[in-house]
């Protein structure tokens, strides 16, 4: 099977006994890192293998998520590549748009297909996978967005002068970094993620910045850092940031590398096909049904 060229990093904390995104990325036999605070390494080692283990120089910083992308993205660029993969801890699985249907698909598929996509091109900073949630069934009709804000499961190029920064909203804001320095960023509706609603899983950010004022805070930074770009508003009963414009002054046309020949490219290599499931019992799908319908009909950080 083919698999991703760019290595997959999860920063994870407090979350070795239910890491949703390595238990499915196992189950796929995808390679990947997961990185951690010193104090936890044991924990998700005992439980995932020493071998996947990175383990970060500092811990309990308080300050999110921020501090371990950056080394992350050091990490990956001492190693030559062009690209690295930087995902959340608590997605659950792939899916692939096929027909209106979104239906489970093995993520080495994704990942190679969202690679070869991002290095056709010469400006491509960020490329991503969309919420599940916000592909709709049936009414989705464009592959993916152009110059739109990207999530979760990430794919960023190295040579960007860029870095997180901040506290809160740090995929926002750096999308919006690269949109400004006149780069592309590209969200994928072909492929999608079922990522778990930010503060519904225990771990992670949801004790450390979520809490109390979290949500009005988090709105309010992003606000204060690009003051002509975004406001914050009340969405989904609560606080949340808004995009003034939408994402559609970031005009930047995707631009194709001069050495490839786009007529002659093909989907042969990725061998997609598909598998018909085995029958399972009426108790089971109706549980399956509703699990589905649950995904669906959250509101999807």
């Amino acid at each position: 099977m083919i698999k991703p060229k760019y290595p997959i990093y999860i920063i994870s904390k407090g979350r070795a006994d239910k890491c949703l995104t390595a238990n499915f990325l196992i189950k796929d036999n995808v390679d990947f890192k997961l990185v951690v605070e010193p104090q936890e390494a044991e924990k998700y080692s005992s439980k995932y293998g020493k071998e996947r283990i990175l383990v970060l120089p500092f811990n309990n910083l308080g300050q999110g998520s921020i501090p371990a992308r950056n080394w992350v993205w050091e990490h990956a660029k001492k190693t030559g590549i062009k690209r690295h993969w930087i995902l959340d801890d608590n997605i659950r699985l792939i899916r692939r748009l096929y027909k209106g249907k979104r239906i489970p698909c093995n993520s080495n598929i994704a990942f190679s297909v969202v690679e070869d996509f991002a290095d056709r091109y010469e400006n491509i900073a960020i490329i991503g996978l969309n919420y599940t949630m916000f592909v709709k069934p049936f009414t989705t009709k464009k592959p993916f967005y152009l110059n739109a804000h990207v999530y979760s499961c990430i794919l960023i190029l190295n040579e960007l002068p860029n870095r997180w920064r901040g506290r809160y909203n740090e995929d926002t804001d750096l999308c919006l970094q690269v949109l400004a320095d006149g780069w592309c960023t590209v969200l994928i509706n072909t492929f999608m993620c079922d990522k778990i609603a930010t503060m519904k899983m225990k771990g992670g950010n949801t004790d450390e910045l979520y809490k109390n004022h979290g949500r009005l805070d988090m709105a309010k930074s992003l606000e204060r850092a690009w003051p002509y770009v975004v406001e914050t508003k009340r969405k989904f009963k609560r606080p949340q940031h808004h995009i003034k414009f939408n994402w559609k002054k970031f005009d930047t046309p995707l631009k194709r590398r001069k050495d490839i020949d786009f007529d002659s490219l093909t989907n042969d290599k990725y061998n997609i096909n598909l598998i018909e499931v085995k029958e399972i019992k009426d108790t089971e799908l109706k549980k399956l049904k509703k699990e589905y319908k649950n995904i669906n009909n959250k509101k999807l950080e």
